[in-house]
């Protein structure tokens, strides 16, 4: 669930986007219509002095006890029933908390029990703003490197009205009045668990060119209404 999404904005308007105090200067970002897991991405969260940070971590969380970093490919999502428990996800749970920012994802709809024959679909807020996906960080020595490596997974719950004839899970989308509870230290008596739910913020769905499965396919024309479909406006330019 949630394998793909699309960025567009560049680094100033996601640090707009979310109140950010400091971007690291690491943070280059090109227009990527089809982000893929292991691609190093933008991420918010709270620095060593609690200001919020836009900085960039490679997608698929390993946690700090991993060996290798095979773990990474199958960590690009948590469930959110299990975070607080499974030994991949639960120490970041407790400490790491960040947002990864969007501006649309991507879903693949099971046209036949055995989902061999599926259909792309896009997913983005109504108004086409920027929107903040609940993710876990972790930070380690890189196995095979030696050098630091920060890495962070995305949250998943169960579908929302838009999601449901689609898929049986969406990411945690937050509502900007959640990004202070979602960044702030976590008190043990209290976890943010109930951020963790359906998308409350305005959806819509729209079907692509099955082209985005390929990762190496990453232009404009992949988030566009696919063919078959009647023609709906485009803010993504």
């Amino acid at each position: 669930m949630c394998g793909r999404y699309g960025l567009k904005s560049d680094k100033q308007s996601i640090a707009d986007a979310f109140y950010t105090k400091k971007v690291n200067p690491k943070v280059v970002l090109a227009p990527n219509y089809n982000v893929a897991p292991s691609t190093f991405l933008p991420v918010v969260r709270l620095d060593e002095e609690g200001d919020r940070e836009l900085t960039l971590m490679r997608w698929g969380l390993i946690p700090f006890f991993s060996k290798d970093d095979k773990t990474g490919f199958k960590s690009t999502s948590a469930r959110a029933e299990t975070i607080a428990t499974v030994p991949t996800f639960r120490e970041a749970f407790k400490r790491r908390h960040c947002i990864v920012p969007a501006d649309w994802f991507y879903e693949w709809q099971g046209l036949d029990p055995q989902r061999k024959k599926t259909q792309s679909w896009a997913i983005a807020r109504k108004d086409r703003k920027l929107f903040g996906m609940a993710g876990l960080w972790e930070s380690l020595t890189d196995p095979t490197t030696r050098q630091p490596l920060e890495t962070f997974t995305v949250i998943t719950t169960d579908p929302n009205e838009v999601m449901q004839p689609i898929h049986t899970r969406m990411p945690v989308i937050l509502r900007q009045e959640d990004y202070e509870r979602w960044l702030s230290p976590v008190d043990p008596a209290r976890p943010p668990t109930e951020l963790l739910r359906p998308s409350l913020v305005n959806l819509e769905a729209w079907k692509v060119d099955p082209k985005v499965g390929n990762v190496r396919n990453i232009g404009p024309e992949l988030c566009e209404p696919w063919a078959d479909e009647p023609p709906v406006p485009s803010l993504f330019g």
